[in-house]
């Protein structure tokens, strides 16, 4: 990680956490400090947590698996759909819909349904049907598309989720755990950190500041798939174990070939205590 890298997080105030009175205590190792009610987020932890979620993506892409990007609230969605479509993933920015991982079957039969309907308005049969009927179909139409068009390519269970704001995105978090899917999440102050594998503290009301992380991690996912490599086969009669989270954190922290901590990491400038034009402070 570049001291550049470092100065760009700060000026886009990465660094501005939520108010004092909405600190979750599991962040207190993630927080440097606090200006006046509000907390300031230690910028070598979110360098640190950038390095590690980094690992970890190019890792899982590397194994031939996919990753997804979710961020339904305002200031992500922007964000989340400009990495996924840098690095060739999916993503989720308006609405999760709860089962999209554990009944990924009845997701992959609204998506065919998504496919028909637009068959059917490509072919002009909408224009046939009855004023109503018409009405209701294209109304379908623009419901499937605005929840699933970020994961329409999507024929498989992912290997990693991305998540901007643990908390919102609760229940994403929640069915990734169950699966056994590796998970990294930018929470601020007020999120619990336990609930995502590899945690990059940061201020996730930010757009310029999420737009950056999400860049960086759309970048290490492009790297690993210059190196795909063929997965394993299991062995017949053999079902695939979970990892736990440990294992996952482990797994992410060492590399094949060991390399020195990044310098910017360990010199990266503190925030300083003017805020920067244009940075978001949420209360």
């Amino acid at each position: 990680m570049s001291k550049e890298l470092a100065r760009e997080l700060i000026g886009a105030g990465v660094h501005f956490g939520h108010g004092v009175s909405r600190r979750n205590p599991k962040m207190e190792p993630y927080i440097f400090g606090k200006r006046g009610m509000i907390h300031i987020i230690n910028v070598k932890e979110t360098l640190k947590g950038l390095l590690i979620s980094k690992k970890l993506l190019a890792r899982v892409v590397s194994e031939g698996k996919d990753v997804v990007f979710v961020g339904t609230k305002r200031q992500a969605q922007k964000g989340v759909q400009k990495a996924a479509e840098q690095c060739g993933m999916h993503y989720v920015s308006q609405r999760w819909l709860g089962g999209t991982l554990t009944n990924f079957r009845t997701i992959r039969s609204r998506l065919q349904r998504l496919e028909e309907l637009e068959e059917m308005e490509a072919a002009g049969r909408m224009e046939e049907e009855s004023k109503k009927q018409g009405a209701r179909l294209k109304r379908e139409l623009r419901k499937i598309k605005t929840n699933l068009d970020g994961i329409r390519r999507m024929n498989r269970l992912p290997g990693a989720v991305v998540v901007v704001d643990a908390r919102k995105e609760y229940i994403a978090l929640r069915e990734a755990r169950k699966l056994g899917i590796a998970t990294v999440g930018i929470i601020d102050t007020d999120s619990d950190p336990d609930t995502v594998d590899v945690a990059i503290p940061a201020n996730d009301d930010s757009i310029k500041a999420v737009e950056i992380i999400m860049h960086e991690l759309a970048a290490a996912v492009a790297e690993g798939k210059t190196m795909v490599r063929a997965a394993e086969p299991l062995e017949v009669g053999s079902a695939p174990r979970r990892r736990s989270r440990r294992r996952v954190l482990a797994s992410a922290s060492d590399t094949e070939e060991e390399e020195p901590q990044p310098q910017a990491a360990e010199t990266a400038p503190q925030p300083e205590v003017s805020e920067p034009a244009g940075a978001e402070n949420p209360q």
